[in-house]
């Protein structure tokens, strides 16, 4: 290691390499699970490397793990696109998306205190608020927000990091929820039964009502996966 102006020895330069492309990763992972890009969207690696101010290897390694997990699909030698999910894709990720989500929201709800129960009322005005002005990624930004603050409530970190790769998978696939999802307000009416939950002090409700959110999310996005096969 290397000596910084202050005496103090500094990361190698494969040390700091890395670390930069973890951080390239991390935010490429976080913008795909809150569904910051739609399914189509290309991501270049010159795009990727300005939007996070890091290098072109950095940036390019990020990438690459991403589409190794496939929550990004190389469709050429250097493009890259943010995929649809196909039915039975959905499928699989709808049903561990049920248990696992619902298992960490029962653990979590026993857990949730009064602060938590504001956080929740605070996160779903500016939902409510975004759905209204059809600000539907800001919608999405904080629908990761809800339910995550009640998942982490847990503590069982593996079930977290899992519960995560899945809405790596499923995150840009949650803008075919709009605008219909909108405009019938089932989000809504799923959170505030969650929230409803929390006050109760009843975590089986609670679970419900996300389990409720998961399913309602997956009608509607069958429906969009069926009328793009029709259009094929």
């Amino acid at each position: 290691m290397n000596k910084n102006t202050t005496g103090e020895e500094s990361p190698a330069p494969d040390q700091q390499s890395g670390r930069i492309s973890d951080f390239a990763y991390s935010s490429i992972k976080e913008q795909l699970t809150r569904g910051t890009y739609r399914p189509g969207h290309k991501l270049p690696i010159r795009s990727v490397a300005e939007m996070l101010k890091v290098g072109a290897t950095p940036a390019r390694e990020a990438i690459n793990r991403l589409v190794f997990e496939g929550a990004l699909v190389m469709v050429g030698p250097k493009t890259v696109i943010v995929p649809h999910l196909d039915l039975p894709a959905l499928y699989e990720v709808t049903q561990m998306r049920l248990a696992l989500e619902g298992l960490a929201t029962e653990k979590g709800a026993a857990q949730a205190t009064d602060d938590i129960i504001d956080k929740l009322l605070e996160i779903q005005g500016h939902i409510t608020s975004a759905l209204d002005e059809k600000r539907y990624s800001d919608a999405l930004h904080d629908n990761k927000e809800f339910h995550f603050t009640i998942y982490r409530l847990c503590e069982m970190p593996h079930l977290l990091s899992t519960i995560e790769a899945l809405w790596l998978r499923v995150g840009a696939s949650f803008h075919d929820l709009y605008p219909e999802f909108a405009e019938v307000k089932y989000g809504v009416r799923n959170h505030m039964a969650a929230i409803e939950g929390l006050v109760d002090r009843d975590p089986s409700a609670v679970r419900a009502a996300v389990e409720s959110d998961i399913r309602d999310g997956y009608r509607r996005l069958k429906k969009a996966a069926q009328e793009r096969l029709k259009r094929q």
